[in-house]
């Protein structure tokens, strides 16, 4: 496998296209009937753009040359790209990063994850004004182990990813659960999620973990865009996977308290775009296992050998192998 490089294309076709707003004209919310969303209003970028906001934020995708011009004077589709602060500078954010990360690791004893927000109106101070949210270790995000790709057996692989989180090898895993292509509904993601319940009950019961595998983000707010599960619903995962589908993208999960439970867990995540050239799921393979169990939604088959899990933290490569890790030891140490 060799690694994908974005293409105008693919930028353009995977860009934000909506966001939340708090809905200061809502006065009497309501979450107990209403839901977690009650306060909060979903809109198009349009409107970003409308009340200013997106002037350092955004970029235009030009599908005449197939390239993206930075800023908003050209006309044509927006793509939500921060060129003007990651690749301009307009604000130093990379830097300040790094340095907060710096700081927050040498303090706490380990690498932190933070949020943060940045308001970029000018303070009386005539800057920007960045605010760290919150900081935290992150444990089990070691990066000493390593995948080659050029040594794998193409043949083996159920599973490669170029985006990834994790690190180390798990050869003990045989069972994948996983939401049916066929089957899916975007708009009963919620039912989805109840019928995962009663397969992670089961394998918590019997002390068995699994590889997840569903479309969108798992453990969305948003039941439009994933799979809106609760951790305890998904807590015999061993190996969290998001996948896009044709009609249904993938903007991969970024949420902090999300990520904190994967870390601190040891719970590996792979994210793999339906399209890609570089990343797949052998959904063949899945297929051909001993179906366990099955429901409308959901199908949990077993392999007869223990797969193997290989993730490279540093480069964020990781595969998942049929047939076990034999084979494996002279070339990683194991």
């Amino acid at each position: 496998p060799t690694l994908e490089v974005n293409t105008p294309m693919k930028l353009y076709k995977n860009s934000q296209v909506n966001f939340f707003a708090l809905d200061m004209q809502h006065g009497d919310t309501d979450f107990i009937h209403e839901g977690s969303e009650a306060n909060l209003a979903r809109l198009t970028i349009s409107q970003a753009e409308k009340d200013g906001v997106l002037q350092h934020l955004a970029s235009v995708y030009d599908a005449d040359n197939d390239r993206i011009e930075p800023g908003l004077s050209a006309v044509g589709p927006r793509i939500l790209n921060f060129a003007n602060i990651l690749k301009y500078e307009h604000i130093p954010l990379a830097k300040t990063l790094q340095l907060i990360l710096d700081v927050g690791k040498e303090a706490l004893g380990s690498p932190v994850e933070i949020e943060y927000a940045v308001d970029l109106d000018k303070a009386p101070n005539g800057k920007p004004s960045f605010h760290l949210l919150q900081i935290k270790p992150m444990q089990g995000t070691g990066t000493g182990f390593r995948v080659d790709p050029e040594k794998l057996d193409e043949d083996r692989m159920v599973i490669f990813a170029e985006q990834s989180m994790g690190n180390g090898k798990i050869g003990d895993i045989t069972d994948v659960i996983f939401v049916k292509r066929e089957a899916f509904d975007k708009l009963k993601t919620k039912d989805i999620a109840k019928e995962l319940e009663v397969f992670n009950r089961q394998m918590a019961e019997d002390g068995t973990e699994y590889i997840l595998v569903g479309p969108g983000r798992w453990g969305t707010a948003d039941p439009y865009i994933g799979i809106p599960v609760n951790w305890s619903q998904i807590s015999q995962a061993r190996i969290i996977i998001e996948t896009s589908m044709e009609d249904f993208p993938l903007d991969a999960s970024l949420g902090s308290h999300f990520f904190h439970n994967l870390t601190s867990m040891n719970v590996g995540y792979f994210s793999i775009q339906h399209d890609s050239k570089t990343s797949w799921i052998r959904w063949d393979k899945l297929e051909e296992q001993e179906v366990i169990g099955e429901t409308r939604y959901i199908r949990h088959v077993r392999f007869l050998r223990p797969m193997c899990v290989l993730m490279d933290g540093k480069k964020r490569i990781s595969a998942v192998l049929s047939e076990g890790c034999d084979g494996l030891a002279d070339q990683y140490n194991f």
